[in-house]
């Protein structure tokens, strides 16, 4: 008979390995898959808005034509903040893209809820090829989306005014009063598919039994989605809707390629085409900063009354 001796794990051969070393691998291990992200975020994004904001509370003086006489700067305050909110065009784009916002996010999330619901229903046909569908405008860029929109609106090369002679009618989709909406359509256009699949991946979500207890109800199409998907796929709604808010205040390509087919617009119809032509036209960096900086606070105080109000009515 054999006799097997345990050895005790304090007299085994070779060194055991530290817990506390065990544990301070494990710990630093995240930090350092982390580090290249953070380092770049930190580059092209912390750092600039930390520029932007100082550059905004900086005054830069210039000696000569060109600063050949010497360059100096010096601390302005809120003087630049009061330059640019005493500028009527920059005030101005700020009321027209809320009046743009008020119409066209609503729309747009409307639109996009209603395709995700069609696509998602037990009677839809081919939804993978309609979804792709419904997407593609998204991967078209928005500089030669409204390139291709703009010959569409533009008299003589558009074949809707063809048509729309046809009715008697005569659309002027460049006017003053006429191109905001214009604007919109394009945006609508690029930006509903992308909405869209939020949404869808909202809806996929759902639990299964929820669909099998309604049919077993009896519930109709209609009260399916009003009982039970609408109010499940909420949050998406609000992730869209705080999305869009963001993007119409940050709106710059569709106008600034439009403009030259479009006399309405002008180098300061939207908040970032103002803050473009205050850097780049004016050569006042400084001044554009502080526009930038209200831009960014306004589209932040916008998206957190949105998610105030739909927290304090969900609860």
């Amino acid at each position: 008979m054999t006799t097997v001796r345990t050895v005790p794990v304090s007299q085994r051969s070779g060194p055991a390995p530290s817990r506390s070393k065990r544990t301070g691998a494990t710990t630093r291990a995240p930090w350092l898959l982390l580090a290249p992200f953070l380092a770049l975020f930190a580059l092209t994004f912390i750092l600039p808005i930390i520029a932007a904001v100082g550059s905004s509370f900086t005054k830069v003086t210039r000696q000569g034509l060109f600063g050949e006489a010497g360059v100096t700067s010096e601390f302005a305050g809120f003087g630049n903040y009061a330059l640019a909110l005493g500028d009527g065009g920059f005030v101005a784009s700020i009321g027209r893209m809320l009046l743009f916002g008020v119409v066209q996010v609503p729309v747009m999330i409307i639109f996009c809820t209603v395709l995700a619901l069609l696509l998602e229903s037990a009677s839809a046909r081919w939804p993978g090829f309609f979804r792709a569908a419904y997407f593609l405008p998204y991967g078209v860029p928005g500089v030669i989306a409204t390139i291709l929109w703009s010959f569409l609106y533009v008299p003589g090369l558009s074949p809707l005014f063809d048509v729309a002679k046809i009715v008697g009618l005569t659309p002027d989709f460049l006017g003053a009063n006429s191109v905001l909406w214009s604007v919109a359509n394009i945006v609508t256009w690029s930006y509903t598919g992308y909405n869209m699949l939020i949404i869808v991946a909202q809806l996929k979500a759902i639990p299964g039994e929820l669909y099998e207890a309604a049919k077993v109800d009896g519930a109709s199409t209609w009260r399916v989605a009003r009982s039970i998907q609408l109010p499940l796929i909420r949050p998406a709604l609000v992730l869209t809707t705080v999305f869009s808010i963001i993007g119409t205040l940050q709106l710059f390509a569709e106008a600034q390629v439009l403009k030259t087919v479009a006399p309405a617009i002008d180098s300061q119809y939207t908040p970032n085409l103002s803050a473009y032509t205050t850097a780049f036209a004016y050569n006042d960096y400084n001044v554009a900063a502080a526009q930038s900086v209200i831009i960014a606070v306004a589209a932040f105080v916008l998206s957190f009354a949105f998610l105030a109000f739909t927290n304090r009515k969900s609860s």
